[in-house]
């Protein structure tokens, strides 16, 4: 039985973090962009890392979606491992965890907040579907801690 997706309050309106934004360069937000649209039909998904404690993306780390599919993400435990495991040999840390939806808007799932187990990043959602009449893509960033989605700010700079 089909049922229409779930959509958890978002807190706050537009952004519950005051001041709290999503700060990317052009050439991160083409590559998550292209990204998403070379894997469609399925979902796309990947790592941008950056300085430990220091917020910034800068390391665009495309990922392979291991469940191969068009409704579902899934990193592959042994790619993750090893990319925590470069991230830890870098001192770095992953500052936005991207995937994209290819026939919904990008806004998180229930799967999407069940998985979510990085407080501290940003989760990117893009969309390759045109569900809002916008266009064919959406580009959004929010913030999930404990369960609750926050949607944030996306500011496109040329660079840092």
């Amino acid at each position: 039985m089909w049922a229409p997706p779930y959509h958890p309050p978002v807190r706050g309106s537009p952004f519950a973090y005051p001041g709290r934004m999503l700060t990317i360069t052009q050439a991160l937000y083409d590559q998550i962009v292209a990204h998403a649209r070379e894997d469609h039909p399925d979902e796309a998904c990947g790592v941008v890392a950056g300085p430990a404690g220091e917020g910034r993306p800068e390391r665009f780390i495309p990922m392979l979606n291991a469940a191969r599919s068009p409704t579902f993400y899934e990193f592959d435990s042994q790619d993750l491992l090893k990319l925590y495991r470069e991230m830890d040999d870098r001192d770095e840390e992953p500052v936005v965890i991207y995937h994209s939806h290819t026939a919904t808007e990008a806004h998180p799932s229930r799967t999407d907040i069940t998985y979510a187990n990085e407080p501290g990043a940003h989760y990117v959602l893009v969309s390759t579907a045109d569900t809002d009449g916008a266009g064919e893509f959406q580009f959004r960033s929010f913030r999930i801690v404990a369960g609750e989605v926050t949607e944030e700010e996306v500011k496109v700079v040329e660079a840092y």
